[in-house]
């Protein structure tokens, strides 16, 4: 509210506002669809693999997300209803701790993405040496340092946001760990391209590296959506940090229900991209529906 009003002082632009229904019913299905990808992975022992341990980290990134804007919204409608205030010691830690869940979330979906990266490189020129590399408890071992990790930081941030050496480091961390996969991909595909050439005589092998790279461009997707759905709430963070008092940051500031929206679509994109891409789980989900009934 403070930004709708200091925008409308300094800029044209409109306050863009998504009901509130919108946000439950988009928040709710993302939930719902990143549970389900849960609960396909721990009913189905084949699926007990390093790649969908990490495929299950970023289901629980994006159900905090959409928990996040969910209570949110609830916050929200409670203070405008009279059961909150605003600038309490109950509601400022109320607020921390959401703000605590948002960056759990934002951190937890970008090591989750980089560790699928690496999973995808081990898995496509380490193919032989696979499960000696990535064993499943390596793999566990892995994601307890990622959370605890990300756990500790967005307590942090969380509790200092308002310095701006917090938040610096913050908004840096996202472009860099966007570019170090960016990186890891570009050599990822340069490297499949010349040993595709290399085994373009051995059948089973083409079939083996044609599989290995449907799962790099599975991961590609992954990164162009979460890219698309975080990118303008994070550029919404910078500006509101250092150029507040700009009539085209305030302009941008105005659609920042829209940037939320986005976080809590990229919840709902992400499990239909694991059920499209895997026929495994897709398997597994009729097995569950079936079942059901």
């Amino acid at each position: 509210e403070n930004i709708s009003d200091f925008s409308s002082n300094v800029t044209d632009c409109t306050q863009v506002v998504v009901p509130e229904e919108v946000f439950f019913t988009v928040a709710a299905a993302g939930i719902l669809e990143n549970l389900l990808i849960l609960i396909a992975v721990v009913r189905n022992k084949n699926l007990h693999l390093p790649m969908y341990f990490f495929i299950c980290s970023l289901a629980i990134s994006d159900m905090l997300g959409s928990l996040y804007k969910t209570l949110e919204n609830i916050f929200i409608i409670l203070c405008k209803m009279g059961y909150l205030t605003r600038h309490g010691d109950f509601e400022k830690k109320l607020d921390d701790a959401m703000d605590s869940m948002f960056i759990l979330s934002l951190l937890g979906s970008i090591f989750s993405l980089l560790a699928i990266a690496a999973d995808r490189y081990i898995t496509i020129f380490y193919a032989l040496r696979y499960h000696n590399i990535m064993t499943l408890r390596r793999a566990l071992v892995i994601l307890a340092v990622i959370w605890t990790f990300c756990a500790g930081s967005s307590i942090a941030i969380a509790l200092f946001s308002y310095e701006a050496a917090t938040v610096i480091p913050f908004t840096i961390l996202f472009p860099l760990m966007m570019f170090f996969i960016l990186c890891l991909y570009v050599h990822m595909f340069l490297l499949a391209r010349s040993h595709a050439k290399m085994i373009a005589s051995l059948p089973t092998s083409t079939v083996h590296q044609r599989t290995n790279m449907k799962g790099a461009i599975t991961l590609t997707i992954f990164l162009g959506v979460f890219l698309c759905c975080w990118a303008p709430f994070v550029l919404h963070i910078l500006l509101a940090r250092f150029c507040p008092h700009n009539p085209y940051c305030a302009c941008y500031m105005s659609i920042f229900h829209v940037n939320g929206t986005l976080i809590m679509c990229n919840a709902i994109i992400d499990p239909m991209i694991f059920a499209f891409r895997s026929p495994e789980l897709r398997s597994t989900f009729k097995k569950m529906f079936y079942c059901s009934r």
